[in-house]
This record gives C-alpha cells, structure tokens and sequence, in this order.
C-alpha cells in the first residue's frame, strides 16, 4: 500500500443495519478512524449504500466525516456489480483498496473477492468490518484468506501508508488511532 495508489471502499455502514451488528459500536469506531486517516492522507473514499431505503442511511458520525460527498446506491451484494461504483473506482486509477463495512460474510467478502479477480490488491480491515454475529464475521476471514486476499487493521494500514514516524501527517494520524 502507498498513498498514491490507495483508495478505501466504504460499505453499507447504515441505520439500521449498523445497529444490529454483533460489535457495532467498535466498528463504527474504527471505520470512522479509517476515514478520517483517509482525509489526513487525501485518500479517496468511495462510500456505498445497500438499498437506503429499507435499511435507512450511513450512521450519522461516519456521513459527517466524509462532507459533502454523497454515497454510491446499491441493490447488488459485490459493489463491484454496481455500475457507478464500477466506473468511479476506475476513474480514480487506484490499484489498491481498503475494505472496510458491513457485512462481513456477504457484501465486504463479495466485494473484495470481486475486486481481487478484477486485478485490485485489496486488503480488507478486519476491524472496521463486522456481521451479525461473530461466526458469520469469522467465516468471511476465512473465506478471504483462502482467496489469498490480504488482511490488515485500521493501525496497520494507516502507518503503512504514513510510511514513517516524523511529520505533521504522523502526528495527526498517531492521534486518530489513540
């Protein structure tokens, strides 16, 4: 991962479905640490959204994080199946994506499997990502390690991509994860 070539997907971290997940409260956490690392590191942010008329709109704290920006409209499971996302994702010319959002087991792993045979090098966050229940979430790491998809967490990644310990960026991104 490098800051030139990175792009984090952000899905279906909405109302209702947030509320229901099994460790909801440190996902929203630590996606919402993911994003704002994003803006420190002008990553891009494609943010998406499961039918949000039925399961309702992204949890406040994250939309108010991203701006202005408004979020991409799905009815598919694999973002990637979605043409806007699909054409966006293109045009931003990014080979590496950070996955992170809900659910584990469904739409984040078809999503990743999906951009991985598309050519991407993803890297789903396992702690910004969560389902239902702790099983269901477990099995989707599975799954994605045995599709040979790369895991990481929100620190990780961030230092990653920050690359090293001085600087105003470093500073602020040391903040964030604390």
């Amino acid at each position: 991962m490098n800051i030139e070539q990175t792009a984090v997907v952000l899905i279906d971290v909405q109302g209702k479905l947030a509320t229901i997940m099994n460790d909801s409260e440190h996902t929203v956490n630590n996606i919402e640490k993911l994003v704002k690392g994003a803006k420190v590191l002008d990553l891009p942010v494609l943010w998406l959204e499961q039918y949000p008329k039925g399961l309702g709109p992204t949890v406040p704290s994250i939309a108010a994080e991203l701006g202005e920006q408004k979020p991409i409209e799905k009815v598919t499971f694999s973002a990637w199946k979605t043409d806007e996302f699909k054409n966006a994702l293109i045009a931003l010319n990014r080979k590496n994506i950070l996955i992170c959002g809900i659910e584990a087991h469904i739409c984040v792993y078809q999503t990743a499997k999906d951009l991985n045979n598309a050519g991407f090098n993803v890297e789903v966050v396992t702690d910004a990502i969560d389902s239902r229940n702790e099983a269901n979430k477990q099995l989707a790491i599975q799954r994605l390690m045995q599709d040979r998809i790369a895991l990481t967490s929100v620190e990780t990644a961030l230092f990653e991509l920050v690359e090293v310990a001085s600087g105003d960026r470093f500073k602020q991104i040391s903040k964030i994860v604390k």
